[in-house]
This record gives structure tokens, sequence and C-alpha cells, in this order.
């Protein structure tokens, strides 16, 4: 292609808005790979409870599906921090699924959280039309989506009444949120009260740390070293699982809480370290 093309094509790109320059990324993605995406899959009635599923040209067996952060009330299953993790575990036979979920002011946490069950039974029973393994499936959510998938972790029942079977494990990346009490007792960002209120007795509800149950799944803690507060949070609730019986590995990172998310599935150290635990709990 000449410099004039090129130039045209660049400029063609600039144009698009955000949202279809994405959706253009994970295309061309999936052509280098041989990826068949499906989109907007449903697994609710409304609107926002969809999925993504991409489909790796020969599929392994495990499944990875992802929850998108956005402080409970924004955030979408095709942000660009999607495109890494597509390529990185679809290069391995991995569908990954990248999933929505209703937010703020229309659902609570607890509600998305049962959506995020809702969607795992769904993605469950697509699995083997798929040509994957409902068995090996590993749920992975950032920020508020790590928050999420952390409830779902320590007490499996929410899953179970959303009819999802047990998974192998969690990665949660930055969740800032363990400890519910804890973090709304402190200085808080006003984003958590518009999350938790100001009811006491409902924070314990979806607080990760008091709900841990002695069949949670195993966990992956993923924390930025840049937040002190979100590291401690991981190692208390890492504490009380240890005397439960319940494996969680605490993984402090040297990034930001945004490259936490947007790192993951580009090479390198960090996303090989990730992998290896994935790989020890399929």
């Amino acid at each position: 292609m000449n410099r004039r093309a090129l130039l045209h094509a660049a400029l063609a790109l600039a144009a698009l808005p955000a949202r279809a320059q994405q959706d253009n990324s994970i295309a061309a993605a999936m052509n280098d790979l041989l990826v068949r995406p499906e989109r907007d899959l449903v697994y609710g009635p409304d609107r926002h409870q969809r999925f993504d599923a991409y489909l790796p040209g020969t599929p392994r067996g495990p499944l990875l599906v992802f929850v998108h952060g956005g402080a409970w009330s924004g955030g979408d299953k095709r942000s660009a921090a999607v495109l890494a993790k597509v390529r990185y575990w679809t290069s391995r036979g991995y569908v990954v699924v990248s999933t929505n979920y209703r937010l703020l002011p229309q659902a609570h946490p607890l509600e998305q959280a049962r959506d995020v069950g809702l969607a795992l039974a769904q993605v469950q029973r697509s699995a083997s039309g798929w040509g994957a393994d409902s068995a090996l499936c590993v749920l992975m959510g950032h920020s508020s989506g790590a928050h999420l998938v952390a409830l779902l972790s320590a007490e499996p029942a929410l899953t179970r009444e959303q009819g999802a079977d047990p998974w192998r494990g969690t990665v949660c990346l930055d969740n800032p949120a363990f400890d519910i009490p804890q973090l709304m007792s402190a200085p808080h960002a006003k984003l958590y009260d518009r999350a938790f209120g100001s009811y006491h007795a409902y924070w314990r509800t979806v607080s990760p740390l008091h709900i841990l149950a002695r069949d949670a799944r195993p966990m992956l803690a993923v924390c930025s070293t840049h937040n002190q507060a979100a590291c401690a949070q991981a190692q208390a609730f890492a504490a009380r699982a240890a005397r439960r019986g319940v494996k969680v590995q605490v993984e402090p990172i040297e990034k930001g809480h945004m490259d936490i998310d947007r790192q993951l599935g580009l090479p390198g150290p960090y996303s090989e370290s990730v992998e290896r635990w994935i790989s020890s709990i399929l």
C-alpha cells in the first residue's frame, strides 16, 4: 500500500467513533488468529444481559470469562482492554467470553453479581457447542468487575442460585473492595457511596471477606502496589481464606490500576505469571 493510501486509511480510522475503532481492532485480531466471534449472546431479558464469545480455530477445552470494571456504573464488554486478553488466551486454545451486566442505578452490586452468575450458567451450557469443556472454566474481572467475581468466588451459592456449576478458580485484577465495612468506614471516594450506600447491614452482604464460605473457589488476587489499601484488603482476605482452607494467592504488581487490566495479555512476565496460575488450577 502506498503512502497516500496509508494516510487515507489512518484518517478513515480516526474518523470512526471510539466503539467502532475498538470493534475493528478486535475484528482484525480475530482475522489474524482465525477466531470466530459470536456477539451479543443473550443470557437474560434485559438489554445489558448479553455477552460476546471468541472461539479459537482449534479449541483446547478451557473457558475464560471476563467481567469488565467501571465503578459498578459503566464499562462495556468490548472495552479496548479486552483485545489483549482475547488474543493471548485464544492463541492458547481458550474460548474467551466477555460479558455485560446491568449497571447502577438499575441494579445494585449484589444484583450485578447475580447477573454474572447467570451469564456463567449460560456460558457453561454453551461450552460443548463451542468445543470447550464447561468444567475447565476460569472467571476474571477488573476493578468493580473484580469485586463482582470475588463475591461469586467467596460464596459460590450465589452462582448455584443462577444455575451455574462450579468453576476452577477466579482471577481478581485490582479489586478495591474485599472488605466493604472497612472500606466504607475509612475515607473513600464518592463512587463507593453510590455503589454501597449507607446501610451497614447491606455492606456485609456485598463484602467478599464477610461472606467467605468454606467452598469458596481458589483465587489469584492481583493488586497494584500504587494502592497500598487495595493490597492490604487482598492480604486480609487471603489470611481469612487460609483459615478456612481456601487457596488465595496475592500478587502485588508494580503497575497502576488501569495498566493491570490493559497490559494483561501483552507479552511479558506479568501475563506469563497469570497464565501459570490459571494453568495450575485447570
